[in-house]
């Protein structure tokens, strides 16, 4: 199977290279008007960071793609409840990423602390780790040695406290997700309450129905998409949920790494249950089964995007739409590390500019709005990554539009506010583009 996507490849590849329009320049969202916005704890209304959201450049030479981006998503970030003093900041990355992605033929290249890739919001992509692990001259958590085998705490368990409704965090600024970034209110099983408290969204909202979006690039150049896909890799079979190959290993104490290392580790038991660290995990592979992924999370397949076939990584989750390890990409690289970020683009380039045209399409049952009848807050909700600014208008009997509100590229949910409606039937309509895409009705009733 190897050998037939690596012949697919090549024909990709050069479709990549000699095309201008190609997924890894387009598929970046890009705004340079929209700032965004944020919480704190113990208020419940969200301030503006006066930040640009999104991408506000994209650029492109042969064998690169420049992506401008300060770092911040469309939808709010925080509240960050486990005492974080950090707030999303302008981080003004510019993500260098190959349109030649190359498999690595030698070792694997292991993800590491810090940015593995980039989300197309411009947000960055971390691996698992959280930067701790057990030292046992302390039988504590501390800061080891980098690369020197231990047993590393698994940043999605550790550190779910502090995430935000999307499930990210920032880093002495630098907002980031370990995980699939949809919202934590969205998934079947809900693992944190912090939605509960504050207004908030994520990326896109996943759908078992639909292959699953292109949401960022690995620092090897190859495309990362969320957890569902076609089921064969030659795109055919239908949609199922790619599902990660790695396993809890069958252990009762931590004496040994999974390549044999002795090193002891913290003691397995209701404070460190099995899941807790990195190197529980084992990877078990499943002949034969297409939609179990490869030791990178990863796949040869044929994607909307890439109809010849790509190398991809996805976004893990389980049944219930909770992230399953390693969650994006690890724990290494299949391919060669030489993407990365810069301070200035050093060679001519093309920018990239969108041509303007809707790209959003949107049918009644990709559209939840709630609740309905609405008295106080009616909040409308898009059931997959919206690519392109949409704005709702809420339009009474007479087609008089009584209040306007956008759910902005890069977000799924938007609010009107209700406290001047007057009771009555109104019309939501979207309009993305100039173009009217969809319109529904709902009731305010203040009874």
């Amino acid at each position: 199977m190897k050998k037939l996507f690596l012949s697919l490849l090549v024909l990709s590849t050069a479709v990549i290279a000699n095309g201008q329009t190609s997924p890894v320049i387009t598929s970046w969202l890009q705004n340079n008007s929209v700032t965004g916005t944020y919480y704190v704890s113990g208020s419940s209304t969200a301030l503006s960071n006066s930040v640009l959201v999104n991408c506000q450049k994209v650029e492109y030479s042969t064998d690169w793609v420049y992506v401008h981006s300060k770092g911040v998503p469309s939808y709010p970030t925080g509240p960050f409840l486990d005492g974080n003093p950090s707030l999303t900041s302008d981080q003004n990355t510019i993500y260098k990423i190959s349109r030649k992605p190359q498999a690595n033929t030698s070792t694997a290249t292991k993800t590491a602390l810090g940015i593995t890739g980039a989300f197309i919001n411009g947000v960055a992509m971390f691996d698992c780790q959280d930067g701790k692990s057990w030292l046992t001259s302390t039988n504590n958590w501390g800061n080891g040695m980098p690369g020197a085998p231990a047993w590393r705490r698994d940043a999605v368990v550790f550190e779910r406290a502090g995430f935000d409704c999307a499930k990210g965090h920032p880093a002495k600024g630098q907002y980031h997700h370990h995980q699939n970034p949809s919202a934590f209110n969205l998934d079947k099983v809900v693992l944190s309450t912090v939605c509960n408290l504050y207004a908030a969204d994520g990326l896109y909202k996943i759908d078992p129905t639909k292959h699953s979006p292109l949401i960022g690039y690995a620092l090897d150049g190859y495309p990362v998409y969320g957890a569902y896909a076609y089921k064969n890799v030659d795109g055919t079979g239908g949609i199922v949920r790619m599902q990660s190959s790695y396993q809890l290993r069958s252990i009762t104490s931590r004496t040994a790494l999974p390549d044999g290392t002795v090193l002891t580790g913290p003691p397995i038991n209701t404070t460190y249950p099995l899941g807790t660290c990195i190197e529980d995990y084992e990877y078990v592979a499943h002949a034969g089964v297409s939609e179990c992924l490869d030791e990178h999370n990863g796949r040869f397949c044929v994607t909307p995007e890439y109809l010849a076939g790509t190398y991809a990584y996805f976004a893990t989750v389980d049944a219930n739409y909770n992230s399953v390890y390693p969650y994006i990409i690890g724990p290494t690289y299949y391919g060669v590390t030489s993407s990365t970020t810069v301070t200035t683009v050093s060679e001519s380039t093309t920018t990239y500019a969108p041509t303007g045209v809707a790209q959003v399409t949107m049918a009644a049952n990709d559209v939840a709005i709630f609740p309905n009848p609405a008295s106080d807050i009616l909040a409308v909700q898009v059931g997959h990554l919206v690519t392109e600014d949409v704005v709702l208008n809420m339009v009474n009997i007479k087609g008089q539009v009584v209040q306007t509100v956008h759910i902005n590229k890069g977000s799924t949910i938007a609010y009107f506010d209700l406290q001047t409606v007057y009771n009555g039937m109104y019309s939501i309509s979207f309009t993305s583009g100039g173009q009217l895409m969809l319109a529904k009705q709902v009731i305010v009733n203040k009874n």
